[in-house]
């Protein structure tokens, strides 16, 4: 592969998503006194919050509900399953949650390893389908920031992976070629088949070794086999 640039997703391939919002998510639970309002467990309210969250995704990126619905409704939609309609409170939950999750630290094993070996040979970028403000946040408190050159955000684009037009964009911006360039990401319909779509070549980064039935050409289940690849 004659490759000069690699493109990254963020959350779940570097930055390890659901352990920091887990952390996050458990904080919420004792810092609100939840367990004061019914709620039996934080196992459980995380488990039903994640239900919403990840329903409420799924039609934010098919453009069905704004930025604005789906935070605002993901822990509304979680406090009235215990029997809670209160909007102020999920609010207060939303706007706490948004503002300690990208604080977290915690990235896939090898990511720092991974990059400063990267580093020296191409040039890195990342594309993600996730909020400009936070992004920004998760890539500066992990100390990921200094090995990309450009930060592609759906929301700046404004259209989101699959989307040829946020590969385009990302291309022109990086001024890279097609054949020079590769993603990895571990979404399949986002990162890959996007990827694919718009002529770049992809890896799938698949850490819990989901099964599948689709033509990958490459697929990792850890970041240190970059090394062997790239």
């Amino acid at each position: 592969m004659n490759i000069k640039h690699i493109f990254f997703d963020l959350d779940r391939t570097l930055w390890d998503f659901e352990s920091n919002s887990l952390q996050t998510l458990t904080e919420l639970f004792n810092q609100f006194n939840l367990s004061n309002l019914g709620m039996n467990s934080a196992e459980n309210f995380i488990r039903k919050y994640k239900i919403h969250n990840e329903r409420l995704w799924d039609l934010y990126r098919e453009d069905k509900i704004s930025k604005e619905e789906l935070r605002g409704k993901r822990f509304y939609l979680t406090l009235k399953e215990y029997g809670i309609e209160d909007e102020s409170l999920s609010e207060k939950i939303g706007l706490e949650y948004v503002r300690i999750s990208p604080l977290k630290k915690r990235l896939f094993p090898y990511t720092l390893d991974v990059l400063n070996y990267l580093n020296k040979k191409y040039e890195m970028h990342i594309i993600t389908n996730g909020f400009e403000e936070v992004q920004h946040v998760k890539l500066s408190q992990s100390g990921l920031s200094s090995f990309f050159k450009h930060i592609i955000t759906s929301e700046k684009v404004g259209v989101k992976k699959p989307n040829i037009k946020i590969f385009e964009y990302a291309l022109n911006k990086a001024k890279a070629q097609k054949d020079e360039s590769i993603l990895i990401g571990d979404d399949l319909i986002a990162d890959i088949f996007g990827a694919k779509n718009a002529g770049i070549q992809q890896i799938y980064f698949n850490p819990n070794k989901i099964i599948h039935d689709e033509n990958i050409e490459f697929e990792i289940n850890c970041l240190s086999q970059l090394k062997e690849l790239l």
